[in-house]
């Protein structure tokens, strides 16, 4: 089962999380191999915690939702800042 701390705290940062996880040992039982876990940690962190959940709870899991919904929200603002940013300065 996942720790309740870490549903919540990577739903705001992620990476952190994550890394704190890892050194304390609370990492979720998964079956991605550690390269994967590597990669997937340095470049898209969200997406590793929604493997991570889908992995020990389902997809059915209220927290699997949430956090589909917060990734798609961050990166679709990401992206229309990137969007602003770059036509602004013409």
């Amino acid at each position: 089962m996942i720790e309740t701390w870490l549903l919540v705290l990577t739903l705001v940062i992620p990476r952190i999380s994550l890394l704190i996880a890892y050194f304390g040992h609370q990492i979720p039982a998964n079956t991605i191999p550690f390269v994967g876990d590597l990669l997937l940690y340095i470049f898209l962190p969200r997406l590793l915690m929604v493997i991570y959940i889908y992995d020990n709870m389902g997809w059915q899991n209220p927290w699997f939702w949430i956090h589909i919904v917060v990734a798609i929200i961050v990166w679709s603002k990401g992206s229309q800042e990137t969007y602003k940013r770059k036509f602004r300065r013409r």
